[in-house]
């Protein structure tokens, strides 16, 4: 092993790579086989690496979405969508495939019917014209709770999301 991939597995960073402590997203295309994209969220760094694969990185703190769908000959066989926020140096963190190193999955939805009710409730926050990677993360935590309980999940307004701004603007 010698060049780029040596020194990746040394754990230094190339200088044209991420910046340090970048939550890194393998995404690949391969149509009505494998299909990893990414549905929300302010990438940070992104690396093409052929015309199936691509590497997208994020910041600490931010959050995205992460949506994993996979189908055989008879027919899809996951279809998941996670809502991440990258986390920072030191803190604990859960793992998630093709996600490295891992993050706070603050929403889990696995099979077609539950990741579609994600889908509808952040096409819901955009059309009130509120980015859903800047939505409070007690919110995605709330959707994955109501979710798990069969339950509907509040409605994301724009006065929740400016309590959430103010509130962020106090925290350390």
């Amino acid at each position: 092993m010698t060049g780029d991939a040596a020194q990746r597995m040394r754990g230094r960073s190339l200088p044209d790579g991420p910046a340090p402590f970048t939550a890194l997203v393998d995404l690949i295309w391969r149509r009505k086989q494998i299909e990893h994209w990414i549905r929300f969220g302010r990438k940070s760094h992104e690396q093409i690496l052929d015309r199936h694969r691509s590497v997208v990185g994020f910041a600490a703190n931010s959050i995205f979405a992460f949506v994993r769908w996979a189908a055989n000959e008879h027919g899809t066989i996951i279809s998941r969508i996670d809502i991440v926020r990258a986390v920072c140096r030191g803190e604990p963190f859960q793992t998630l495939p093709f996600v490295r190193p891992g993050g706070e999955i603050l929403v889990k939805a696995e099979t077609w019917p539950v990741v579609e009710r994600v889908l509808q409730h952040i096409d819901a926050i955009e059309a009130a014209g509120i980015d859903p990677a800047d939505a409070d993360p007690d919110h995605w935590r709330h959707v994955h709770n109501r979710l798990r309980a069969g339950e509907t999940p509040s409605t994301y307004t724009p006065s929740r999301h400016e309590a959430w701004l103010m509130r962020r603007r106090t925290l350390p």
